[in-house]
């Protein structure tokens, strides 16, 4: 199955973009896997294995705080176009939506003086008193902000932490055993980035934000293998069905496959980035994880694709490695395509 995309994936690995490779492609059904590579190079060498534990970085978005946001939405308990405010009273704006922070369009304006210097209780009490430009629900400009304040109004609504609601009703009910949050150093966890000091990030967020928030995080901070990735994203293929009945309703499915953006010209839907089917145009659910990974979900037409690597390690050469991404989703894009004729 699409041996054009495994070449160039294959290709990047050697050419030295990432040190190791976890990768899936699910087609009618059929779930075929990709392992290649070292989980670790720095300061001994780990040959790659399909259980590794990725640090999911902004994956955590859409598998976590967008799936119980959903749920809740489903359940009437909130409403899209209602500000956060009347979810959240903490937060001080009273005109950004949900339905902003999901897009990305509530054009927040996120720089925090001294950020890194923060604890977590002040990091919190800045992220409350954000602002929105004068740009408001009229272009789209991707933050964190708005998942570390959705994963806020969660626990407001809970009275519970993040992490732990995000592991109740969300890993647990999608049968996502392996996947937690705040670990333990494990030989199961691929490290990443290694600090100027040395110092190898391992078992810890890569995400400065999410390191500060703990278990308050909604914006990253999940570790996930590639089985649980699989079985997140068959959920969607199964338009929301699980074995013990329904996570999403189908129409929720459904909905998120229509750019939900305020203009409805954004190119975003609810969490999820949209890619264009070379065929007929249909969208495609898209979402990267800034330590290496991405999913690509095309519901209707029943296929994914999951890349987990460690690109950031030792080192992060972002530019690069962008590029190279992006290079590897056009090479599926088109193979899919072929596909079809």
């Amino acid at each position: 199955m699409y041996p054009k995309t495994k070449e160039i994936i294959l290709n990047k690995l050697e050419a030295g973009y990432y040190p190791g490779i976890v990768a899936a492609f699910l087609k009618d059904n059929q779930v075929d896997k990709l392992i290649s590579g070292e989980a670790q190079v720095v300061p001994v060498t780990r040959p790659m294995s399909e259980d590794m534990l990725f640090d999911a970085a902004s994956l955590t978005k859409v598998i976590a705080t967008t799936s119980l946001v959903l749920r809740l939405l489903e359940d009437g308990k909130i409403a899209l176009d209602t500000p956060l405010n009347v979810y959240l009273p903490r937060f001080e704006n009273q005109t950004i939506t949900i339905r902003h922070l999901l897009t990305h369009t509530s054009d927040i304006k996120t720089w925090i003086p001294n950020r890194e210097k923060l604890s977590q209780e002040e990091l919190i009490s800045a992220y409350l008193q954000l602002q929105p430009g004068d740009q408001l629900g009229k272009v789209v400009k991707y933050t964190d902000a708005g998942t570390i304040l959705l994963g806020l109004m969660l626990e407001e609504i809970f009275q519970e932490d993040a992490v732990e609601l995000f592991q109740e009703q969300v890993l647990e009910p999608l049968g996502m055993i392996n996947s937690l949050f705040l670990p333990m150093p494990s030989e199961k966890i691929v490290p990443t980035e290694q600090l100027s000091s040395g110092e190898l990030i391992h078992g810890i967020t890569h995400d400065p934000k999410a390191r500060v928030l703990a278990e308050h995080a909604g914006n990253a901070g999940l570790f996930i293998n590639l089985a649980d990735s699989i079985k997140f994203v068959q959920m969607y293929l199964q338009y929301g069905t699980i074995k013990e009945g329904r996570f999403l309703e189908e129409k929720t499915i459904r909905s998120l496959l229509e750019d939900q953006t305020p203009t409805n010209e954004g190119g975003r839907s609810l969490g999820w980035d949209l890619k264009t089917d070379l065929t007929d145009s249909h969208n495609i659910l898209f979402h990267t994880g800034y330590t290496g990974t991405f999913l690509l979900i095309d519901v209707l037409e029943q296929e994914a694709f999951i890349f987990l690597s460690n690109r950031i390690h030792p080192n992060d050469h972002r530019e690069e490695y962008v590029k190279c991404r992006d290079e590897i989703i056009k090479i599926y894009l088109q193979e899919k395509a072929l596909y079809k004729k």
